[in-house]
């Protein structure tokens, strides 16, 4: 036989049937597991953001409307109007920290205690010793002389500072309570 009748014996080159596109390989369902476990992680972030940023508007509504029923008040009536709103910012700042730190116990704060954990919970570098004064011996004065706008700005700063703040603001009112805490302690000693 001849080379040439040999080779017409041989039958045709036959490829290998294509690969299929299903299932797809283990790669391939790890990496979707992967992505699907990032989109929920990635919702959930979102999510939880949402509700913070609700709470947070909410919360900043609610200090919002104590000062405008302040601001509506007859001047005659203006130093039993200042004590009604300390008392009102009080609640809102006390019901803002229950739900932000709910095992901190900060319903059982009171006086110089309730002023600390203000100081060290979020942003305080507007509370004044007056602003101090007020919330810690607030509810039991019968007159109390608070700058009320220095007041309201104080408690919308403090209250964005735990919902939108920053690492680095957290970390700035955590190394100021021992300044502010000394003269908390000389406020508390000279009443």
């Amino acid at each position: 036989m001849d080379n040439e009748e040999l080779l017409a014996q041989l039958a045709d080159i036959h490829l290998p049937e294509p690969v299929s596109n299903w299932p797809p390989a283990i790669g391939w369902w790890i990496l979707a597991a992967i992505a699907l476990v990032l989109l929920v992680i990635l919702f959930r972030n979102f999510a939880n953001r949402q509700r913070q940023q609700k709470i947070c508007q909410y919360a900043v509504a609610e200090l919002q409307r104590c000062y405008d029923s302040y601001s509506q008040v007859d001047p005659a009536n203006i130093v039993q109007s200042k004590l009604d709103y300390v008392n009102q910012f009080n609640t809102v700042i006390r019901r803002v920290a229950l739900v932000h730190y709910p095992q901190a116990n900060a319903a059982s704060l009171d006086g110089a205690s309730w002023v600390d954990f203000i100081r060290q919970k979020g942003e305080s570098s507007l509370m004044t010793d007056d602003i101090a004064t007020a919330l810690q011996y607030g509810r039991f004065q019968t007159q109390c002389d608070v700058d009320v706008d220095a007041m309201q700005r104080f408690g919308q700063q403090w209250i964005e500072s735990l919902y939108r703040g920053s690492a680095n603001s957290r970390k700035k009112s955590r190394e100021e309570p021992q300044t502010n805490a000394a003269s908390a302690q000389g406020l508390s000693s000279d009443a």
